[in-house]
C-alpha cells in the first residue's frame, strides 16, 4: 500500500508508525487499518505488515 497523504504517513518499520492515517475502520470489531498497513487495536495493540505485534507507543 502506498501513502498519498502529503506529507506521507510514516512508515510500518517507523517507530511512530501508528500515526499514520486510518483508512479503514472496524471499531464495532476492535480495529482499524492504517494507510501503512498497520492494523491497530482497542486493546492497546498494533500487528505491523510483517507479522509482529507491539504495544502501541504512548506517544500514538
Amino acid at each position: 500500500m502506498m501513502c498519498t497523504h502529503s506529507p506521507a504517513c510514516p512508515d510500518s518499520s517507523a517507530t511512530d508508525c501508528c500515526r499514520a492515517h486510518m483508512v479503514a475502520d472496524h471499531s464495532e470489531q476492535g480495529w482499524c487499518q492504517l494507510c501503512n498497513g498497520v492494523i491497530l487495536f482497542d486493546d492497546g495493540l498494533y500487528l505491523a505488515p510483517d507479522g509482529h505485534y507491539e504495544p502501541v507507543p504512548l506517544s500514538a
